[in-house]
């Protein structure tokens, strides 16, 4: 009978604790505001399984070919404290001063939109300014780590950016094509 008192009360406990631990549990705020770039996530289902890798297909929409030339990006040198504004053409490349990194600059998106599988511009309106990079070191392709371009987001400096030991990109501007200044 002593062994079965217990047994019970050990169980009494054991179902106690495991109620109060489940009750500090924090519970997850009935909506919250998006932090970042517009992402469509689309039907349950649509990324894939965990771990999978999606391949993006990006489209870049002929209005926004027609009517973006250049980006304006800063570069941070943290060791030496200073920041320098570099512009330069999609499509074009530039080497960081003082280093051996190069940046190459792809498709700018003025209103960034990606959903299950396309990274687009879902107006050509700068709601959402966003250009695709690719850093390198010499041959070696330091930033994205996966896939083809890796993403500025000048509205989300944070998300997603290029880490490096000294140097930090940021998008800050984009170039229409009637807000370049004459040639004369």
């Amino acid at each position: 009978m002593k062994k079965l008192f217990i047994a019970a009360s050990v169980t009494v406990l054991l179902f106690s604790f495991a109620a109060c631990k489940k009750a500090e549990e924090p519970k997850a705020p009935a909506s919250s505001v998006s932090q970042g770039p517009i992402i469509d996530t689309g039907p349950v289902g649509d990324h894939g399984a965990p771990g999978q890798k999606t391949e993006f297909q990006i489209s870049v929409p002929q209005e926004v070919k027609d009517n973006w030339f250049g980006v304006l990006i800063e570069v941070e040198d943290k060791l030496e404290n200073t920041k320098e504004e570099i512009s330069a053409n999609i499509g074009s490349e530039f080497t960081i001063p003082g280093s051996e990194l190069t940046v190459k600059v792809g498709p700018f998106l003025p209103d960034f939109k990606m959903n299950a599988q396309i990274i687009t511009s879902a107006s050509n309106e700068a709601n959402n300014p966003a250009v695709g990079i690719a850093v390198y070191e010499g041959e070696k392709k330091l930033f994205p780590t996966a896939g083809e371009w890796g993403w500025l987001y000048a509205n989300f400096p944070a998300i997603h950016s290029f880490t490096h030991d000294r140097y930090a990109l940021v998008l800050k501007a984009a170039t229409k094509r009637d807000d370049a200044p004459s040639p004369h």
